[in-house]
């Protein structure tokens, strides 16, 4: 009984509950404290007038990693929640109209390149196998921890012969042509708030993650895993305590005691493991004086990730006859100046870049009968930016509907039955998000594995780390993965030490 230990988890997002449920399994008295009325965090769902929204993440990839958690308490993750694989992965359409069908099966894809630019088909191939060698390179660090530089300079060679260092867009420009082809095969830095001239290719890794495993969508909505991973964890004695905010994560010398919450209560542990936002956690929840790392100074110069807009809106009207699928991606002419407007810029910028989620297309049971649901996102700049707002949100907002309007679904006001957004100031706020960004630190290679900051404190020796903000990164498949660094680390620490 003496190696079980009393853990608390800050924050009940996908690191949150993939640590606290590994932790548990293993017979650890484990409490995730959550400030909202639900668990989820990033992936809350938001239930209006019969629709279920999707808070965040609407893209899921690599299953493996959501099985390995419900087997590693003898469990079937098929007995909690449903994925249903998709294809096309994306629909991405130009500034035109014209769409690119992104699906998994080579062939198809290639069928695709030849309706754009049959000259582009041969250097995709080349490109491929590139993309799997930096797969095969990479994929087997994803879920291990990067504590010590040896670990980083085991993995640059590999960086260093693959070219895999240089910006997303330049390493796709040398094998494709096309203008339009080189943004369909460069976008999948977005998703994890990356720049795909800045980002390196290293990243290109989700990519082949993708054609791996596949595309899914969680049947009931993302919402319905957030509830089989919360069912489970209740399973296994763990508690989960809502609408309480952590005020102060308590530190004694190099270690840390517990946390105090907002309404003064004090919670006592041998272990804290931190899913909030990781800048947040060290400039907001330890004094500054107590770091010997991390000031206040160094977390505000780092290079932060995009913000988002999303417009979630549901109609009273299918739209099935619309040229949408699943997942759509629409991209703006002027790509380079918008990414630069929206990661460097301190406007708002003028164009639109969209990723457009329809998932009745794929289940109508999380809106009512006869209805559709959409969730539309937009890339803005994070809060760093000089843009006001509380003054232009509703105008914002506006701008991304008429354009939908105008261009994919015709007569959309008159039929909207339910509608909520979310802004930068909901990321900073609500989801305590440095600067309002909404995957925390920028995917750069000085800002990866190594030098992300650790799952495990530098200085303070039973304080743990998980979600976007550390290693391997945002996306839901590396935030898992964050997961299970953590609850490997201090299964390891509380080993040696009765040892």
């Amino acid at each position: 009984m003496g190696q079980n230990k009393k853990i608390v988890v800050i924050g009940s997002g996908f690191g949150g509950l993939s640590s606290a449920i590994r932790l548990a399994a293993k017979g650890h008295d484990v409490t995730i404290i959550d400030k909202r009325d639900k668990p989820g965090g990033r992936a809350y769902q938001y239930e209006i007038n019969g629709f279920k929204f999707d808070g965040g993440p609407t893209v899921i990839t690599a299953p493996y990693i959501f099985d390995e958690i419900f087997e590693a308490a003898g469990k079937k993750r098929e007995d909690y929640f449903e994925l249903a694989p998709l294809d096309p992965f994306y629909r991405i359409f130009d500034s035109n109209g014209k769409r690119f069908e992104y699906m998994r099966n080579e062939k198809d894809v290639l069928r695709e390149i030849d309706r754009w630019n049959p000259a582009d088909k041969d250097g995709y191939l080349k490109f491929t196998k590139r993309t799997v060698e930096i797969f095969n390179l990479f994929h087997p660090y994803t879920d291990k921890p990067f504590l010590r530089f040896k670990n980083m300079l085991k993995i640059m060679p590999g960086v260093i012969r693959l070219g895999a260092y240089s910006g997303t867009h330049s390493y796709v420009k040398r094998y494709i042509k096309n203008e339009f082809l080189r943004k369909v095969f460069s976008f999948h830095p977005l998703l994890i708030g990356g720049n795909p001239f800045d980002t390196p290719s290293i990243y290109l890794l989700i990519m082949q993650f993708e054609k791996e495993w596949g595309v899914y969508y969680a049947v009931g909505g993302v919402g319905s895993i957030v509830k089989g991973l919360a069912d489970l964890f209740g399973e296994l004695g763990g508690t989960v305590k809502l609408n309480s905010e952590v005020d102060r994560i308590m530190i004694q010398g190099d270690s840390a005691t517990g946390v105090r919450l907002k309404d003064g209560t004090v919670m006592e542990a041998d272990i804290v493991v931190s899913n909030a936002d990781t800048a947040f956690t060290y400039r907001n929840l330890i004094p500054e004086k107590a770091r010997k790392k991390y000031s206040n100074r160094q977390i505000d110069r780092k290079s932060y990730s995009s913000s988002l807009f999303v417009v979630y809106f549901g109609t009273k009207k299918r739209y099935l006859d619309s040229k949408l699928a699943h997942h759509n991606i629409i991209v703006s002419k002027e790509y380079r100046r918008l990414m630069k407007q929206i990661f460097k810029g301190s406007k708002l910028p003028d164009e639109l870049a969209l990723y457009l989620h329809m998932p009745t297309r794929s289940d109508s049971s999380i809106a009512p009968e006869g209805s559709e649901l959409f969730y539309v996102l937009a890339l803005v700049p994070n809060m760093k930016a000089d843009i006001d707002w509380e003054k232009i949100a509703e105008d914002y907002k506006n701008k991304i509907l008429d354009f939908l309007e105008q261009h994919y679904l015709p007569d959309l006001r008159e039929n909207i039955t339910a509608e909520h957004y979310i802004d930068p100031p909901y990321f900073k706020n609500t989801l305590n998000s440095h600067y309002g960004a909404a995957f925390s630190f920028t995917p750069t290679l000085l800002q990866s594995a190594y030098f992300r900051p650790h799952n495990r404190s530098e200085q303070f020796k039973n304080l743990y780390f998980v979600g976007a903000g550390t290693h391997p990164g945002a996306g839901v498949p590396a935030v898992l993965s964050s997961g299970k660094i953590a609850a490997e680390l201090i299964e390891s620490s509380i080993k040696q030490k009765s040892a």
